[in-house]
């Protein structure tokens, strides 16, 4: 896989232990969502993909502010991942918040269904290592 042919777009991966519906209960603590900031130098977009919608949003802020610092102060697990430029098809996958991240990020793993394995996917490819905090919920360091 190459860069992305944006190469000045950053993404990140907001992970959300937020359930609204009973059964993403099942999902591991702190990973039943997920979410994705986009950031082309001068604009920050969220690509939220609800039960019920897709919704995107430009946020209205300036530039230099940092959405994915907000976002881990939060208390979310945020994650920086480079998007890839892939050449071929996706492969089937359920319509689902993971299945989104993986198309917007250019992963094309079938087998990565949860945001747990996306979380965990990322962490192999990006060279990140996974530590707890003091919750017990883990959190990135580079």
């Amino acid at each position: 896989m190459s860069p992305a042919p944006h190469t000045n777009l950053k993404a990140w991966v907001v992970f959300s232990g937020h359930a609204d519906m009973w059964w993403l209960r099942i999902l591991r603590p702190g990973f039943r969502h997920c979410a994705l900031l986009l950031h082309d130098g001068l604009h920050w977009i969220g690509v939220d993909p609800l039960s019920s919608m897709m919704e995107i949003t430009v946020h209205n802020i300036p530039p230099q502010v940092n959405l994915a610092q907000w976002m881990r102060e939060q208390g979310h697990v945020v994650v920086e991942v480079t998007p890839q430029s892939v050449h071929r098809a996706a492969p089937w996958g359920v319509f689902s918040c993971v299945e989104i991240a993986k198309r917007v990020l250019g992963i094309h793993h079938r087998f990565i269904l949860t945001p747990w394995q996306l979380y965990r996917h990322i962490a192999k490819t990006q060279s990140l290592s996974a530590t707890t905090n003091i919750e017990g919920e883990f959190i990135w360091e580079a």
